[in-house]
């Protein structure tokens, strides 16, 4: 067996298992922030400050009993919880944690990148994937053979492919001011500092770093609000809105087959701000300080900073939903299509000029 293939087996293990382990962290952590932020005590019994009840929840979802609907297509219906989970595992892979590592194996300097799989078209990857979920939701609406949820399924899709439009956009400028498509060269052309041709301005800019959201923040924005609506969070939570359709496009699923939608929901959301980071935050750029740190902590610096980077624009997620209330359907679509869209048009056009 090759060095490389046993390598890529290991990265594929080890992605697996963060995604998962962070998962569960990414619950509990939000429901500590909105139980304090809402002024109450959250998940406080199971684990030290709670820390366990996710796990609880997981071993509950395990064990209950797998529910058919009699008029249910079983094939659809089996499939579309898949079709939600494994996109969001292969968005992850594409995203650079960090610099190339060089190790000696064996004798032999090998170069291992802190990628999963570095696609020359990780953008055209990214964006792909990440329609393949609206599958997921009309078809677990459709197969369930009952109404609530096909009407839950219809009206999520019109809404994801409403923002996946104004998001897809947005990254256009990113791939012109960048000159790549791939998720690694977009990560080193956010190195270095701001410069201005007037020298009394490039006295004030020389110290800020040149990440994408200084030149490019209005497509930041725009990214930002379509990717919380495109992983169904608050204030576009309509996907599931219980409170108007029973539950959403999911009503149908018990047990473990839930349990698919719910984890591919929070790990879509971890993808989202690491990939939001990445094109515009400088991914894993930042200071490493290897003249005070040791060298095995100085070389996963990279690693830290895009963790940190990563969890603040995951705590405004939260933020985000702890604070405002759930948008009305034609709210929705018309800050998608009369807005956004429009907004990103024009931003495309003047980034080109």
């Amino acid at each position: 067996m090759s060095t490389d293939l046993i390598i890529s087996g290991i990265k594929a293990f080890l992605i697996l298992g963060l995604l998962l382990t962070n998962t569960i962290l990414l619950i509990w952590l939000e429901r500590k922030l909105v139980a304090g932020m809402q002024s109450r005590v959250g998940p406080d019994r199971a684990g030290p400050f709670g820390i366990l009840q996710t796990v609880a929840d997981a071993i509950k979802l395990l064990l209950k009993e797998q529910i058919m609907p009699l008029k249910a297509d079983r094939a659809m219906y089996l499939l579309a919880p898949i079709i939600a989970l494994v996109p969001s595992f292969l968005i992850f892979m594409i995203i650079p944690l960090g610099p190339d590592l060089n190790l000696e194996i064996n004798g032999q300097n090998i170069i291992v990148p802190l990628v999963g799989a570095d696609l020359n078209v990780g953008v055209l990857f990214f964006l792909a994937l990440s329609s393949i979920a609206v599958y997921s939701v009309v078809l677990a609406g459709w197969s369930s053979g009952s109404k609530y949820p096909l009407l839950g399924g219809v009206r999520a899709s019109a809404q994801m492919i409403s923002y996946e439009a104004a998001m897809g956009l947005s990254l256009v400028p990113v791939i012109l001011y960048s000159g790549s498509m791939s998720m690694s060269e977009i990560v080193r052309s956010q190195s270095g500092h701001l410069s201005s041709p007037i020298p009394f301005l490039d006295a004030f800019v020389s110290f800020i770093p040149k990440w994408n959201i200084f030149p490019q923040f209005v497509a930041f924005a725009i990214f930002f609000i379509a990717s919380v609506a495109e992983v169904n969070r608050a204030p576009f939570d309509l996907v599931e809105a219980e409170q108007e359709l029973v539950g959403g496009f999911h009503t149908e699923y018990s047990g473990f087959r839930f349990a698919m939608f719910f984890l591919a929901e929070y790990i879509n959301m971890f993808n989202m701000c690491a990939i939001t980071a990445t094109f515009f935050l400088g991914g894993w750029l930042g200071p490493t300080f290897s003249n005070f740190l040791p060298p095995i902590l100085s070389a996963f610096m990279p690693t830290i900073w895009l963790g940190v980077k990563t969890f603040g624009l995951l705590f405004i997620y939260v933020w985000i939903r702890a604070t405002l209330p759930r948008l009305r359907y034609d709210q929705l679509m018309e800050l998608g299509w009369k807005r956004l869209i429009p907004i990103s048009l024009i931003w495309l056009i003047l980034s080109s000029i």
